[in-house]
């Protein structure tokens, strides 16, 4: 991709992901998440119904009469985007690629947090770390995750979702609020995600598409593992062989709730050609 060409994609992403986060996420993030916890802000004369913890002894006494501390909710946030870029991102058969919404969903949330004066960063992670970028205010910040988005290219194409949450247990040692964005056909995760769930507020957003979960009988198929690149000769005719294409997918998917719902996490779904912005929104509403 050339450079007048992804900054046109850049551009394209940017038009319709800030309008989104503008005119409908905006607010709905803001109070979706909470801050960091409370900060001092002020002190005020005590009046009746103060609760007499908040009572700042120092000025009490130097004043002669009762002043109390003012708190409010320290509403910075940092936003960590955890993204899969693994070879099965890069599927889709509904005119749109699971990377593609990805990217969107990704974009909609990075404008939503610039709106909010959050910082973002982000993970790219296939088995291993691929690229990671502090986080950082501010829209040239974000463009240049969107473009990173766009234009990155793996040196792996497997999933190792384990690694990815170690790694963002080691460099992120405050409180983020993370989006974990991945087809999640992997397993194995369930104990990282409980320790890296305790300190951050965690939600995955599993972007699939339909014929992830059933096959069609389309008698003898050639098929490629994205990920591993095994190129198999596959008798579609089989109900065995579709039966068990189905029960893999289903239990990745199962893994992916129970995991997600036992950590304390939030999680939720979305086919490559549902709407996301209705996924999310009510995602949201329902926090």
């Amino acid at each position: 991709m050339d450079t007048k060409e992804l900054l046109k994609k850049v551009r394209k992403i940017e038009i319709k992901t800030r309008r989104l986060s503008d005119n409908v996420f905006g607010g709905e993030y803001h109070s979706a998440f909470k801050g960091r916890g409370m900060m001092f802000s002020e002190v005020r004369q005590y009046q009746f119904g103060d609760d007499v913890r908040n009572i700042d002894w120092n000025v009490t006494a130097r004043y002669n009469e009762p002043y109390v501390k003012v708190f409010e909710e320290e509403r910075e946030l940092t936003l960590m985007l955890m993204v899969d870029i693994s070879g099965s991102e890069f599927f889709g058969t509904k005119h749109r690629f699971k990377n593609e919404i990805v990217t969107e969903i990704a974009a909609t949330l990075a404008f939503s947090a610039m709106q909010n004066n959050d910082k973002t960063g982000i993970i790219l992670f296939s088995d291993k770390i691929e690229l990671f970028i502090p986080p950082k205010k501010g829209k040239s910040h974000v463009l240049r995750i969107i473009r990173e988005l766009l234009e990155f290219k793996p040196e792996s194409n497997k999933t190792d979702l384990t690694q990815a949450l170690k790694f963002l247990s080691n460099v992120m040692k405050k409180k983020a609020i993370v989006f974990i964005l991945s087809d999640f056909l992997d397993d194995n995760y369930r104990d990282t995600l409980k320790i890296a769930a305790k300190r951050h507020d965690i939600t995955g957003i599993r972007v699939y598409d339909h014929a992830e979960h059933e096959i069609p009988n389309l008698g003898m198929v050639q098929m490629k593992d994205s990920e591993t690149g095994e190129v198999l000769l596959v008798n579609t005719r089989s109900k065995k062989v579709r039966n068990h294409y189905f029960a893999y997918h289903r239990e990745r998917e199962d893994y992916f709730m129970e995991s997600f719902s036992k950590s304390g996490a939030g999680r939720l779904s979305c086919r490559v050609d549902e709407s996301y912005v209705k996924k999310l929104l009510g995602y949201f509403q329902m926090r």
